[in-house]
């Protein structure tokens, strides 16, 4: 599967953002799908994921009550709606897609889309 992310941008803190991560091929309701990011002079952490079906969602404590995920199946889109944005959110973001279960560690996803990026101003 390939992937590809947009919506990144500048915002202030506080406001709110929404990205989209399309993917092409026809099995893209059979892969849980991540998001991460990378901010600068770090290592990539996970974000959150969602499940085949989209009924299960799981959150990085840093994120959760501000960020929702979710995805389209019908458009093989998955989405990352961030809200209440804080200066450390600042970072690459990536989507990524993997055919087994629920995983928080970078090297359990398989396919990666290219990042896009989010600053957030103070």
């Amino acid at each position: 599967v390939q992937l590809q992310a947009s919506g990144g941008g500048l915002v202030q803190a506080g406001g709110s953002l929404r990205l989209s991560c399309a993917a092409s091929g026809r099995t893209f309701s059979s892969y849980y799908m991540g998001w991460f990011r990378q901010a600068p002079g770090k290592e990539r952490e996970f974000v959150t994921a969602i499940s085949w079906s989209g009924s299960s969602t799981y959150y990085a404590d840093s994120v959760k009550g501000r960020f929702t995920i979710s995805r389209d199946n019908a458009k093989n889109t998955v989405y990352l709606e961030m809200n209440s944005l804080k200066p450390e959110d600042t970072a690459v973001y990536y989507c990524a897609a993997r055919s087994g279960g629920l995983a928080t560690k970078v090297g359990m996803y398989a396919y990666w889309g290219q990042g896009t990026l989010v600053t957030v101003s103070s």
